[in-house]
Order: structure tokens, then C-alpha cells, then sequence
């Protein structure tokens, strides 16, 4: 699995979610709303320390990551973080992998 956060997303992290330390962004499946690849669930966030992580990207020192417990969730997809400037927020896309990717 592979994470992307464009730019413009970076921002919007660094300025709203007050990362320190050894923290950094996970993303993971919630109940509640819907998203591409799975009806009534969602991406969730949190500020918190990698444990087990199946996948991370760092951008401006910052870790973006995916969880192992959350694999149920991503697996066979890879995740690309853009930005939906009319709702001022992240917007998630799930690009489904190829074979030779995983």
C-alpha cells in the first residue's frame, strides 16, 4: 500500500491537526458515512505513535500512516490524499492496486 498527500492536504494537516514529537497522522476505517470502496464506513484520523504500521509516507517531517488493524479497511487499495477546496477539507481517493504493487 502506498500513501499520497498532495500539497495542498499537507497544509491542511500541518495547520489543523498540532503534530509534535513522535506523533503523526494515521488514517483509519470508522463507522460512520461511506466512502469509495466500502458503504457505511469512513476515513478516520488521529494524532498518535506508530506501533504496527502496514504503510507510512513522511512529508515535512510529518508521518502519514495506516495501521495493521486497519488493513481490513485498505487492503488492495493505495490511498491519495488531495483536497477539496469547496469543503476546505482532505478528500480521499483509492487507487485498487495492482498484483505486482502489493
Amino acid at each position: 500500500m502506498k500513501i499520497e498527500i498532495s500539497e495542498r492536504a499537507q497544509k491542511w494537516f500541518e495547520q489543523e491537526m498540532g503534530i509534535s514529537g513522535k506523533k503523526g497522522v494515521r488514517f483509519l476505517g470508522k463507522v460512520y458515512g461511506s466512502s469509495q470502496i466500502h458503504e457505511g464506513f469512513s476515513v478516520g484520523l488521529d494524532v498518535d505513535e506508530p506501533v504496527s504500521p502496514i504503510a507510512k509516507a513522511e512529508y515535512n517531517g510529518i508521518l502519514y500512516y495506516v495501521e495493521d488493524a486497519d488493513d481490513w479497511f485498505f487492503n488492495g487499495y493505495d490511498l491519495h490524499v488531495g483536497f477539496d477546496e469547496k469543503q476546505r477539507e482532505p478528500e480521499y481517493n483509492f487507487i485498487a492496486q495492482n498484483k505486482e504493487d502489493k
